[in-house]
């Protein structure tokens, strides 16, 4: 079923606050709260709203506010399997991309100590399937 302009109105809402009471979202949108879940509840069930999350706003809270981009290169290119299952293992991993060029791996790492980032940095260099580890600490983020 095609999305009509009150669809939009509610998912707008709740891309601002997924947690908005659906009485606040009726109110919004000017239905009734029944009419709302059940719009809600069909945009779930027709996989056009696939979830939720969570914005973070104090990092400092989580102690994660340490940002490092690691640039790897594999002995292998095409095999390396070993290297992306270490990765996928560390908690602090925020993005993974595979890329082309003369690096193969990118990993974007958010830790709570420049000391984590060291362990991190460390573990992964025990892996036989890395040639090289390169890392850059982020000074400042213009767009996140």
């Amino acid at each position: 079923m095609p999305l009509d302009e009150i669809d939009l109105k509610i998912i707008n809402e709740l891309e601002r606050n997924a947690r908005l009471p659906v009485a606040k979202i009726a109110q919004c949108v000017s239905l009734s709260r029944n009419a709302v879940r059940q719009r809600i509840d069909r945009m779930e069930r027709d996989q056009v709203i696939t979830g939720y999350k969570v914005t973070l706003g104090d990092e400092t809270a989580l102690q994660n506010n340490i940002s490092a981009y690691m640039f790897i290169t594999r002995k292998d290119r095409m095999r390396g399997a070993d290297v992306t299952t270490a990765i996928l293992r560390i908690p602090e991993v925020k993005t993974c991309h595979i890329v082309s060029g003369e690096l193969d791996i990118v990993v974007h790492i958010k830790a709570a100590s420049q000391e984590r980032i060291k362990e991190i940095w460390q573990d992964l260099a025990k892996i036989p399937g890395i040639l090289d580890i390169s890392t850059s600490f982020s000074l400042s983020s213009i767009v996140d």
